[in-house]
């Protein structure tokens, strides 16, 4: 066994010690199926009604065709800088760029948001068990303030978890993912068999939507109920076999289609569209009490709570690794690239994300009312969602097109599909960001107003642009000579020859490390 001393010409490479199975564990977590539909369903059936099924289906068509794009790119270039890399190379620097920035931007406001979610479950959870006071401090789900700083304190824990290495991370998100999707099941099931709302084939009729405007939006709403399934992409570097990151998100793409699916029949054959709206984050608290009787009622909100904490795991690890790659480039700064020598994680990148997503949620708090702070947040990243999704697809596009012409079989597939799908979200993204502009006339923080969401999108991809001018005019960054970003794998350490952590432990205990 060789015994050369590390190299230090570069950044280091992430340990490859991951499988399909932590592929499907990071995607699925990632996604958060009972997060959405336990917590999202309300803010949908407000936009679309009882067509919440339909706007689901077609949300996955687009979807599909980027999921078959990141798998062709991921092929060719693996990279956890992912979009940022494949667009950059295909399409051009500031466009990489901007598709790294706002992927970013996008998971840290849904950490923010998601930390409120999830102090919100906690204390749903203490109120179901009789606990409606602390000293003097009622436990209200609905307090946009209490909740947050109780998702942080959750936030902080599963950072440290995260610190500790992505495959232990994953080892918790498997059993989480079993235990909730277990549950869901059961009562999703149950709730079709038994419900007292007759079923209708009309929630299958697209032509049910009222307008343009709330397909737009119902469109925009579902993206994000799928957003998610890339996370496999992001931890590619730590895959043993590239093909493995493609398996992992396109199994749990597959997945929280048939959860969808059945989430949102299960509400509508228990529920009203105005008692959907009504109960809102609190909706599959009503359906596990509508159901059974205590304790049972209770194994939904349990496994909200698992889906919550397994999301903001999953949301934190590739957000670090995207900053990682943009680090490796010099288009973020060094900070980012910093690998922790024992567990072989970008760790300092990771806490800082949880400092950013902490203070991020801490001003999210100037909306009220945890409902309304819940839309916002869901409207903005969905706008966000549409667009790095967008042009990753149009990238994976430009990059095969000569294929078209030598193979229109394999051209279909890797270009006219990715095409048409990366257009339908950017299409939809530019519609509803002129619709938003034209239906209010002032400004006020609320989901709405307009004006309102329209500034998140448009402030973060300023700031981005802001970004990218230091990085490629200060900084003098490689990235926007050429587009290309750092090969993870052309940077070998001695963690990188060896299978797993034993291994590469006792390399260093013999003190070559």
């Amino acid at each position: 066994m060789s015994t050369n001393p590390p190299r230090d010409d570069g950044p280091p490479a992430l340990r490859k010690s991951l499988g399909v199975v932590d592929g499907v564990a990071v995607a699925a977590s990632s996604t958060a199926a009972t997060t959405s539909i336990g917590v999202g369903m309300g803010s949908l059936a407000a936009t679309v009604g009882s067509s919440t099924p339909v706007i689901i289906l077609i949300a996955f068509l687009p979807m599909l065709g980027i999921a078959g794009a990141y798998a062709r790119l991921n092929r060719v270039e693996p990279n956890c800088g992912s979009g940022y890399v494949w667009v950059g190379k295909s399409i051009g620097p500031w466009s990489g760029f901007l598709t790294g920035w706002v992927a970013l931007a996008g998971s840290i406001i849904f950490l923010a948001y998601t930390s409120a979610i999830t102090g919100s479950v906690l204390l749903q959870f203490a109120n179901k068990a009789g606990w409606h006071e602390f000293v003097g401090l009622a436990l209200d789900p609905n307090s946009t303030k209490l909740s947050t700083v109780l998702g942080l304190v959750v936030l902080v824990v599963v950072t440290v978890l995260a610190v500790t290495g992505v495959h232990q991370a994953t080892r918790l998100q498997t059993f989480l993912l079993v235990f909730e999707y277990g549950v869901l099941l059961i009562f999703c099931c149950r709730a079709v068999a038994v419900g007292e709302q007759p079923f209708s084939f009309s929630w299958f009729n697209p032509f049910e939507i009222d307008s343009a405007t709330h397909f737009a939006q119902g469109l925009v709403l579902a993206v994000f109920f799928f957003w998610g399934w890339d996370a496999a992409f992001s931890v590619t570097e730590e895959t043993r076999n590239p093909e493995d990151s493609a398996r992992g998100g396109l199994i749990a793409l597959f997945v929280m289609l048939g959860m969808f699916l059945l989430g949102a029949i299960a509400f509508q054959r228990v529920m009203t569209v105005p008692e959907t709206i009504e109960n809102g984050p609190q909706g599959l608290t009503f359906l596990g009490a509508h159901l059974a009787a205590d304790p049972w009622a209770s194994l939904p909100l349990l496994a909200l709570i698992f889906s919550a904490v397994a999301s903001l795991q999953s949301g934190v690890i590739p957000t670090a690794r995207g900053m990682l790659a943009m680090g490796r480039d010099r288009t973020l700064g060094k900070v980012w690239t910093r690998i922790h020598p024992t567990f072989g994680s970008p760790a300092i990148g990771t806490v800082l994300i949880m400092a950013i997503a902490a203070g991020t949620a801490v001003l999210a708090i100037g909306i009220p009312k945890l409902n309304d702070m819940i839309l916002a947040a869901v409207n903005s990243i969905g706008l966000i969602v549409a667009f790095y999704y967008g042009l990753t697809a149009i990238a994976c596009a430009v990059r095969f097109g000569p294929t078209l012409r030598a193979d229109p079989r394999e051209g279909v597939r890797a270009v006219v599909i990715p095409a048409l799908s990366g257009l339908a979200l950017l299409g939809v993204g530019a519609y509803l960001s002129y619709d938003y502009l034209t239906m209010s006339d002032g400004f006020e923080l609320s989901p709405d107003n307009g004006w309102f969401m329209f500034s998140v999108p448009t402030a973060v991809i300023l700031a981005g642009l802001g970004f990218a001018a230091y990085a490629k005019y200060v900084r003098k960054s490689p990235y926007f000579e050429t587009g290309r970003g750092t090969d993870g794998d052309a940077i070998e350490l001695p963690m990188d020859r060896y299978d797993d952590a034993a291994d590469f432990d006792a390399f260093k205990a013999r003190g070559h490390a």
